[in-house]
């Protein structure tokens, strides 16, 4: 069993309130806009870290991570991009992807929108954690957690971080 902290648009910005939750989670996965390096490094030196680029993301970052991640956790085939939309609203390339590699699980972040659904025509869970940064419109900076046991995501908990403009 994995216990998995999921995050994104952090725009330059570690919420000191999600250190708890790193350090409790076994794996810690960014959905993109990182912002800077110093906030991988940060989290590299407590948690196993995986991660893709997002849009604001610079050279370093983008040399770093990926733009679409595709692996295995326990038996989860999974696939974590940054701007990927919501079921019945893909962007064509996502969809694609989507349909050629079968992941059970998709992750993205860009919109600042916290969302979990299940997409049944694809037959995977969708994630978007929303953003725990503070730059963005969202009013609540969030997170998620879940666990993922061998072909099963469970345990999945919505993490509020406190409001967007307060900075610790």
């Amino acid at each position: 069993m994995k216990k998995i902290l999921l995050i994104s648009d952090t725009h330059s910005y570690l919420e000191p309130k999600l250190i708890k939750h790193i350090k409790e989670a076994d794996e810690v996965w960014h959905a993109g806009d990182i912002g800077n390096i110093d906030v991988c490094l940060e989290i590299e030196k407590l948690k196993p870290f995986k991660a893709v680029f997002g849009n604001i993301d610079d050279k370093d970052i983008r040399i770093t991570y990926p733009e679409n991640l595709f692996f295995k956790c326990e038996n989860v085939p999974v696939f974590i991009t940054h701007i990927g939309g919501y079921p019945g609203k893909y962007p064509a390339k996502i969809k694609s992807l989507i349909v050629e590699n079968k992941p059970k699980l998709f992750i993205c972040g860009h919109s600042h929108i916290l969302k979990v659904m299940y997409d049944k025509d694809l037959e995977l869970l969708h994630i978007n954690p929303g953003a725990c940064g503070v730059h963005g419109f969202h009013t609540i900076k969030t997170a998620v957690r879940f666990e993922i046991e061998g072909t099963e995501i469970k345990n999945l908990a919505v993490i509020e971080l406190g409001n967007r403009t307060a900075l610790n």
